[in-house]
């Protein structure tokens, strides 16, 4: 059985050999690994220093991305290349434990396609290591996706996590630009098991996951696997019509029948403005899938190749620069 354990990495120069190293003890009684890094458009020395460790242990490979294209479509380009019966993806900044890796294996072994983690500080008894702001964000992510989404997606959930060679094809038959990983393994449906595991200190350098960047991959994982957020802005544009007809009603019958009419131009401007207000939000959530659709209309690749390891297949989804 051989394993290709992918990382996509962005900015994390002072973390690659130490996590190599931490790899390859690891590893050290698995027959046949390679270490593959995808650099995501690195601004500081990565390639540089990747080209090196590449060149002293052809355990290790590196492919590098023509510019920054995000997280997961570096992924995506770690798995059309990845060459290994079983695929590992994790992080680079020792967030992910490398010591996990062999349970994972076992799992493997097993029968299991699929062999998730789920961090245990996203327990409602155990979520202190992650810093206030995140915290609220992760839990508002999933609680918003056990909500909108059509796919279970557990909280704590992570990319760490193992594939076996027909889940990694099952998932690279999805064309979609914005593939949302998170929600697209479960989704292909293969047995599966979940390990979890707790997240280690970032070794150095800063975390990549501005709250825009968390706020967007939100809104991909919503949009890519559900419509409920359209099928509510109808239900609920249904209900303000109804509401405004019954009380156009009332007010007709009040002025026609009743010496009274009806009065309040505050309460009027003040309904006004919610509704228009409520309205700008649905038209923000139509703009969004309909964003989604002119983006894969364009059927432009997914990511863009600098350069690669001497003997990385060619064949991936991306174009050779």
């Amino acid at each position: 059985m051989s394993l290709t354990v992918v990382i996509p990495v962005y900015n994390e120069e002072e973390n690659l050999q130490p996590l190599a190293r931490t790899l390859m003890e690891v590893l050290a009684g698995q027959p046949a690994f390679t270490i593959l890094f995808v650099d995501d458009g690195s601004g500081d020395g990565s390639l540089a220093l990747l080209k090196k460790m590449a060149a002293q242990d052809k355990r290790i490979a590196y492919l590098s991305l023509s510019r920054n294209f995000g997280h997961q479509a570096a992924l995506r380009a770690g798995l059309e290349v990845a060459q290994g019966d079983c695929v590992v993806t994790m992080d680079g900044d020792f967030q992910h434990p490398p010591e996990l890796i062999p349970s994972m294996i076992e799992a493997y072994r097993k029968g299991f396609d699929i062999v998730a983690t789920r961090r245990l500080d996203a327990a409602p008894d155990g979520d202190k290591g992650l810093a206030p702001g995140k915290r609220l964000g992760s839990r508002l992510f999933y609680a918003l996706m056990k909500v909108l989404g059509d796919v279970k997606i557990e909280p704590g959930s992570a990319d760490f996590r193992l594939l076996s060679r027909r889940a990694v094809k099952a998932l690279l038959s999805m064309p979609e630009r914005t593939l949302f990983l998170r929600g697209a393994v479960p989704w292909i449906g293969f047995p599966s098991t979940e390990l979890s595991y707790r997240p280690g200190k970032r070794r150095s350098g800063e975390t990549k996951y501005s709250f825009s960047a968390m706020f967007s991959f939100a809104l991909d994982g919503i949009t890519s696997f559900s419509v409920k957020p359209l099928r509510l802005a109808s239900m609920f544009g249904c209900l303000i019509s109804a509401a405004g007809f019954l009380y156009a009603l009332y007010a007709l019958i009040v002025r026609l029948f009743t010496d009274k009419t009806v009065e309040g131009w505050t309460s009027l401007l003040i309904s006004v403005l919610i509704i228009g207000g409520i309205q700008l939000i649905f038209m923000g959530i139509i703009g969004e899938y309909l964003g989604k659709l002119f983006l894969e209309a364009k059927h432009r690749p997914h990511y863009l190749v600098k350069e690669r390891s001497p003997g990385l297949p060619q064949d991936g989804g991306g174009i050779e620069r």
